[in-house]
């Protein structure tokens, strides 16, 4: 038997939804009469991603990439692995990155210089979480969802060991879960 892990809601879908659809409403007035590449970093941002995606009312293209700096760990190795690259040219577009969260910046430090250098028309970053106190790396978020305090977030996309991504709620992993 499975040992099952019922976290304590930290975050509710009811907030979530609404906090999403606000982001959607900023980025359709933002980029209003333009289209807009919405590029997923997988695999924990494609629940948000999913529904933001539904929220913006603009032209969009959906793009993907992949990176890894976790691992089967609680805490970001500081080395970030790029698995899977993006696949249509980004020159010229306007892209916004979807992130599930922005820990120590790292990640995204690397992921901006990576797409920086594809010579986008504009790049803005959203993500559904932000754990400031342990930036590392300054990351300015465009479009945040919730800043959150230092604890181990899983569910609505987020995992432990590649797990719990299906909660839809935001929980808190506990050792006594």
């Amino acid at each position: 038997m499975i040992n099952e892990i019922n976290p304590d809601v930290y975050i509710s879908t009811e907030d979530i939804a609404a906090r999403t659809k606000e982001i959607g409403n900023a980025i359709t007035k933002e980029f209003r009469g333009e289209e807009v590449v919405v590029l997923c970093v997988l695999k924990g941002a494609f629940i948000f991603c999913s529904d933001l995606l539904r929220e913006i009312n603009l032209p969009t293209k959906l793009e993907f990439i992949s990176l890894s700096s976790y691992g089967a760990n609680t805490e970001s190795s500081g080395n970030v692995i790029m698995e899977m690259d993006v696949t249509s040219n980004l020159e010229g577009k306007n892209v916004i990155i979807v992130e599930d969260i922005v820990d120590t910046g790292l990640t995204m430090k690397f992921l901006l210089g990576l797409l920086e250098q594809k010579k986008p028309k504009t790049l803005k970053v959203a993500s559904l979480l932000h754990k400031t106190s342990r930036t590392q790396v300054p990351i300015t978020v465009d479009y945040l969802g919730f800043e959150i305090e230092d604890k181990f977030v899983i569910g609505y996309g987020l995992d432990y060991a590649g797990r719990y991504r299906e909660l839809p709620y935001i929980g808190v992993l506990n050792a006594g879960n």
